[in-house]
Formats: structure tokens, C-alpha cells, sequence
């Protein structure tokens, strides 16, 4: 767990180098708790490269000093806040890097290739982190491994995309957010995030908390729409902002695990309660199996409603 305010509460840890031991158990509980309870955790020990991670952070933040930091000061949303002027923009600097089903990293203004290529090779070993994140996911479910991969593929495969964001020094934090309040939209989401700079913060019981800056270059992932849809409910995306800063810069590289734009996307089937049926149906299945196991009730009812009677 790690402390992330005053209040005392702690965001869960996972740390995937115990899944393949004798706390594996231990470890997917905490996972599904994790999911369930909280809609974001922090993962350690994910098999990206770390100097990978720390040379990608280094890159992007270089880009924006040279191509991005002087055209977002000159902004018409800047010149307005110098005036006392607010608006619903974010106090941000971002692009889009959009990764599959194809990629357009070639069209971005000014992208180096050695950062084409640096972001290709950190994408690549995050794309098998999420896909196994998925399939632990569904594991903890009780579904197919790759329920979520099928259920985003569409025709081409799930979409995977980074959006690149900075967020700059703001001389007046109190009339600017840096990202409004918001759930995402997508599937998976997986940060990598500044070490240094604050701002993000996740609603949890009606509070607001703040989440600390990323050290040793753990992964803060955070569960979207189409997961909440997909896992009926259970596993639900969480409400997030980012704030502004007077002193500080803060990196953000949120990279997303989504359906693709034709996948259809409903909730899992063996997720969903049986409907449709009559009262005196169910009562004549509980008179025989009032003292069995309710979950096998339920499943029987289910293929009662699909007209496979028992």
C-alpha cells in the first residue's frame, strides 16, 4: 500500500513479481480488490524496462521544451488567465499518439525519430503488460481469459493509444483545473506519470484524494467505461481530475488498452443476473436446492431462460 494524503488512506500496491509464486493467490486477491473497490491501483514489478520508462519521460520532456512550452504561454486561454479571465478549457499542452490498430507517430509535428523509435519500443512492452493485465482481470471475473480482448477487437484488434500531456506552471491554480472531472471512456488505462510534479486526484467515497507523483517508475492504471459495462458493474471506472500548480510541470503519458471503433460492447454474459422468468419458476428450483449453492441456482435459471430446461 502507499500513503497518498493526510487523510491515511493507502492505494494498492500490486505487485506482479508474486504472481508467479507461492503468493500468487494473495496477489490476484488484492488485484480483484483493488478493481472492485477502488477503480485504480499502482502496479510494481511489471516487466517494462525501467531505463526504457525513465528515457521515455526524458524524451517527451524535452520535446515539449523545445516544439510545445512557448506556443502554449502564447495561447489565447493564457493571455485571458493573466487577465482574471477563467474558461472551460484544461490548463494543458497534449497530443495523441495513436499506436493500433495502426500507427500515426509519423504525423506528429516535430517528433524526433529517436523518440519515434524510443515510444515504439516502450509501447510494445506495455501492450503485453495490458494484455496480461486483461486476462487477470477476466480471471478474477470468472470469465474466458481473453473476454476482454475479444470483446474489444472489433474487426482489427483492440485499440492501443497515448495521449502525451503536460501540464505547466499556472500562476493562478485556484481559477484553472488541469483536467476537468471526468471518468475515461475506454478500457484499461496505464500512466506513466511524473516523479516529482503533484496534481492528479481520484474521487474515492466522495473525497477527493490526491494520487503522489510515480516513483521508481510504477505503473498507476486506472479502469475506464467499457470495463464497468463489460464486468456489469462490478469492477467500475472512478471520476479524476488533474490540478494546477504554481511551481512545476507535471508529465503525464496515459496510454490506452480500448475497444476498437466497431467492437460492440456489452456486458459479459455469464456476468449478467438471469431475467425474464417467473416467480413460480424460481420457487420450484429453490424448493429442491434451498440448501445447495445459490450461484448454481442462478446458472440453472439462466438456462431456463435460454429454454434449456433442466
Amino acid at each position: 500500500m502507499v500513503l497518498i494524503n493526510e487523510r491515511e488512506i493507502e492505494i494498492p500496491v500490486i505487485d506482479f513479481g508474486d504472481l508467479d509464486g507461492e503468493n500468487r493467490t494473495k496477489t490476484m486477491s488484492l488485484l480483484d480488490h483493488a478493481c472492485d473497490k477502488w477503480g485504480f491501483f499502482m502496479v510494481d514489478n511489471h516487466g517494462i524496462d525501467k531505463e526504457l520508462m525513465e528515457k521515455v519521460k526524458k524524451m517527451i520532456n524535452s520535446h515539449y521544451e523545445d516544439h510545445l512550452k512557448e506556443k502554449f504561454y502564447q495561447s489565447e486561454m493564457v493571455k485571458a488567465l493573466s487577465e482574471g479571465k477563467t474558461s472551460d478549457a484544461d490548463w494543458e499542452s497534449s497530443f495523441f499518439i495513436w499506436h493500433k490498430p495502426t500507427s500515426n507517430i509519423s504525423e506528429i509535428p516535430n517528433i524526433s525519430e529517436e523518440l519515434s523509435k524510443t515510444m515504439d519500443e516502450y509501447v510494445s512492452q506495455l501492450h503485453k503488460f495490458a494484455e496480461r493485465l486483461s486476462k487477470l482481470m477476466c480471471e478474477n471475473l470468472g470469465l474466458d481469459q481473453e473476454e476482454i480482448m475479444k470483446a474489444f477487437s472489433g474487426s482489427k484488434g483492440p485499440a492501443f493509444g497515448t495521449k502525451v500531456a503536460k501540464y505547466p506552471e499556472c500562476p493562478r491554480p485556484e481559477l484553472m483545473r488541469g483536467l476537468r472531472e471526468h471518468t475515461d471512456a475506454g478500457g484499461i488505462i496505464l500512466l506513466l506519470q511524473d516523479d516529482q510534479v503533484p496534481g492528479l486526484e481520484f474521487m474515492k467515497d466522495g473525497k477527493w484524494f490526491h494520487i503522489p507523483p510515480s516513483k521508481n517508475n510504477t505503473i498507476f492504471v486506472n479502469t475506464g467505461d467499457q470495463i464497468e459495462i463489460l464486468s456489469n458493474g462490478r469492477y467500475k471506472s472512478v471520476v479524476h481530475r488533474v490540478m494546477t500548480v504554481k511551481q512545476g510541470s507535471r508529465l503525464s503519458i496515459a496510454t490506452f488498452y480500448n475497444p476498437s471503433g466497431d467492437a460492440v460492447i456489452s456486458p459479459a454474459p455469464k456476468l449478467l443476473y438471469p431475467s425474464g422468468y417467473r416467480f413460480q419458476d424460481y420457487l420450484k428450483l429453490y424448493s429442491t436446492t434451498k440448501f445447495g449453492d445459490k450461484g448454481s441456482r442462478l446458472v440453472t435459471m439462466k438456462k431456463m431462460e435460454n429454454g434449456d430446461f433442466p
